[in-house]
Formats: structure tokens, sequence, C-alpha cells
């Protein structure tokens, strides 16, 4: 990993083909270090970053390629399994969304063992999916084909919600393991009782198209959306905007995350909120 000049990217990775997707892991894996993923026509590499605020041993960043895995298909999602470690016995565990419109589950111990399977499908392009962050055992999709469908890891579907247009994201928070959020490209975001199977609550961006949508892992009362031309910030204990910004042009991202958020301690400032739009070029 290079350090580049100030008008481009901070860190690069050299790739030897385009990477459509980038994905790190939510979850602790046992190390002072992050697992990130990124995909392109037909492959995965599975990496580690080292981070000087988490290790004062690290100028800066550090990168490091575990394993490439064949896919067979553009990789169009990756999602990690909370079972996913680095520590004594080391075990990666992540599923991803083909241009097949198919979910394939890769499991290795990054030594003899390294399998896949194929273990469900939509009708349409798969454009997010998510792990149940509890234990692992269920995978949420949404796709193209205007559905929302939770699978267990054998592929057998356990649900399926009726969208009104294409599903763009998807999230299951550690603090709401019964609650699913959906946003949809019409701009709207629904929240999901997966046990009653109904929808309980909604937002709305008044901007067109919805690309991506995050729920704050720090805050569950947090939830962003990039739409049209307009990042979005909602509280959703008073169902209003906090913080919305505009640009010139079109904005052109792949995704969207809220890193974290910091409240202010005497009530004065307003509260600063952390984003990350991942911008995915293809050369």
């Amino acid at each position: 990993m290079k350090q580049d000049s100030p008008r481009s990217a901070t860190y690069t990775v050299e790739c030897e083909d385009y990477v459509h997707v980038v994905e790190f892991s939510p979850f602790e894996c046992g190390k002072a270090e992050t697992l990130i993923a990124y995909g392109g026509s037909s492959y995965i590499v599975i990496g580690t970053c080292r981070f000087q605020e988490e290790d004062s041993e690290v100028e800066g960043i550090e990168y490091k390629s575990l394993r490439t895995f064949h896919h067979g298909a553009r990789v169009d999602a990756i999602a990690w399994s909370p079972e996913s470690r680095l520590d004594a016995l080391p075990q990666l565990r992540f599923c991803t969304a083909g241009g097949d419109q198919k979910l394939r589950i890769f499991a290795s111990d990054l030594r003899d063992r390294n399998e896949f399977k194929a273990i469900g499908e939509h009708t349409d392009y798969i454009n997010d999916l998510v792990y149940d962050p509890r234990d692992g055992k269920q995978i949420a999709s949404v796709s193209d084909d205007h559905t929302c469908r939770i699978w267990d890891l054998d592929g057998n579907q356990k649900a399926s919600f009726m969208l009104r247009s294409p599903g763009m994201s998807v999230c299951w928070h550690h603090e709401e393991a019964f609650k699913l959020m959906v946003a949809e490209k019409s701009g709207v975001i629904r929240f999901y009782d997966i046990i009653a199977h109904q929808a309980i609550l909604s937002v709305e961006c008044g901007q067109l198209p919805l690309m991506s949508a995050d729920w704050c892992l720090g805050n569950t009362l947090k939830v962003g959306a990039v739409a049209g031309n307009d990042w979005i910030i909602w509280d959703i204990s008073r169902s209003r905007t906090l913080k919305g910004e505009k640009s010139n042009s079109v904005l052109k991202k792949k995704g969207l995350r809220i890193l974290t958020e910091l409240e202010n301690s005497g009530g004065q400032e307003p509260m600063k909120i952390y984003l990350q739009l991942l911008d995915i070029q293809e050369r």
C-alpha cells in the first residue's frame, strides 16, 4: 500500500482487475486488525487493515492480503459473518451476491479448507445482503426484483417482503436483532419486524434515486442515505432530518457508511456525524 499525492487517494492497493465492491467487516476478529474484502469480475480478495489509531506500531495504515477466491461471476455485494476470526483458530466466513443473481457462502481456515456453496437466488440483480449479527445463522438480501428475502445457511427461504421498488440496501443491527432496515430506490426506508413479518416504521428521502443507506452501529436512532444529489441523516425517534448536503453534481457513489457519531457534552454545538462515501472507480 502506498501513499499518493494529496489530491488523490491517501492509500492505494494495486489490483489486477477492476474492483466492483469493497466491504469492511463490522465485527471484531480477535486481533488489532480489521478484515476487508473486495471483489471484481470473477474474484474476491480477503485482507486485513491495521490503523495507527488501533496499533501504535503502525504508521498510518497497513494492508495485507490473506487469500484470493475464484467467484465465477461478477461480485455485486459482500457480507461478513460474525463468525469470522483471525485468532488461534482462524476462520473466514462471508457471503456474496453475484451478477448471476445467486448468493454464495465462502468458508476458509486459511490453511487447507476452502469451501463455497450457492444457497439461493433472486430473479433479478442483488444489490445488498447482510448476516444476522447475533450468530450469523441467517442472511437477508435485497434485489431489483422488488423483494427482501431472509435465508438460512442451507439456502432455505425463511421470509420474504415485497417491496414497491428495487431494494438497494439492507441492514441488520446487533441491538435490534428482530428488525430489518430496507432502503428502496424510490427513496423510502422501511423497518420490518421479522417476527410479525410486517413494516413498522418508514422515512422518506424526498430525492430520487436512493443509491445506498446505512443504520448507525453506535446509535440505533440514526439512519443515513445517499439519494439524488444529497446525503441525508435522520433521527428516527423524531422522524426528522438532522443533516444534509447538496452537491453541484450528481453524487456517483456506490455506498454510504455511518462510521461513528460524537454527541457534544454541553448541548450547545450540533452533533458531529462522520460518514464514509464509497466511490469505487472502475479502470
